[in-house]
C-alpha cells in the first residue's frame, strides 16, 4: 500500500547554520519555504566572524574582487529568481544583535525570515535604532537591550558557533542533512 509507506517515511532534519550578514543566508532563507518541504529544520544562528577565526581564513568582504563579486552575483540571483534585494547601507556589519534576537526567538524560522527581510530587503541594520526597535517589538521583544544581552542568549550564540566549528562547518550558510 503506497499510503502505508508514506505514512512510515521518517522526515529528515535539517540543521541549517547561518549569519544574517551573508546575503547567501538571505536568499537561502528565502527558499526554505520549499527546500524544507516535509522536513523539520533545526536553526543555528552562528557568527561568522567566528568561523573565519577558526578556520584561519577570509571571508569574502575581506577581498576585494571577492566582495565585489559577491555583491554583483546575489543582486543577480535575487533578480533571476524574483527574490526582493537591498543591499544594506554597511556591509560588512555588526551582525551580533540579529543574531541574538534569532537566538532569543529560539530559532523561529519566520521570525529569521523577518530579521533578514529587515536588512536584506529593507537594508537596514540593527545600528539602525528606531527601526530595529520597531522590529523587536513587532517580534514581541519589548526589551531588546535587556532580553539580547542576557549570558543565556549570548552563550547559545557561542555555543552554535563552536558547535558548528566541530560539525565541520566552515561557511554560511550551511545545511547539514
Amino acid at each position: 500500500n503506497p499510503l502505508a509507506r508514506n505514512e512510515r517515511r521518517v522526515m529528515a532534519t535539517i540543521d541549517w547554520y547561518f549569519d544574517v550578514i551573508s546575503p547567501f543566508a538571505y536568499l537561502q532563507c528565502e527558499q526554505l519555504k520549499t527546500i524544507g518541504v516535509g522536513h523539520q529544520i533545526v536553526a543555528h544562528p552562528v557568527l561568522f566572524a567566528g568561523l573565519l577565526n577558526h578556520w584561519e581564513h577570509k571571508g569574502p568582504a575581506e577581498i576585494p574582487a571577492k566582495r565585489q563579486f559577491t555583491y554583483r552575483y546575489v543582486t543577480w540571483y535575487a533578480r533571476r529568481y524574483g527574490f526582493p534585494l537591498r543591499m544594506p547601507h554597511a556591509h560588512p556589519f555588526n551582525p551580533i544583535p540579529a543574531l541574538r534576537l534569532a537566538v532569543a526567538l529560539g530559532g523561529d524560522l519566520d521570525a529569521i525570515r523577518a530579521i533578514f527581510r529587515y536588512i536584506w530587503v529593507d537594508g537596514l541594520l540593527p545600528s539602525d535604532e528606531p527601526e530595529w526597535l520597531a522590529l523587536c517589538q513587532s517580534l514581541g521583544v519589548n526589551s531588546p537591550a535587556t532580553t539580547l544581552g542576557t549570558p543565556e542568549v549570548k552563550a547559545r550564540l557561542r555555543t552554535n558557533t563552536d558547535a558548528a566549528c566541530d560539525a565541520g562547518v566552515f561557511g554560511v550558510p550551511t545545511a547539514v542533512v
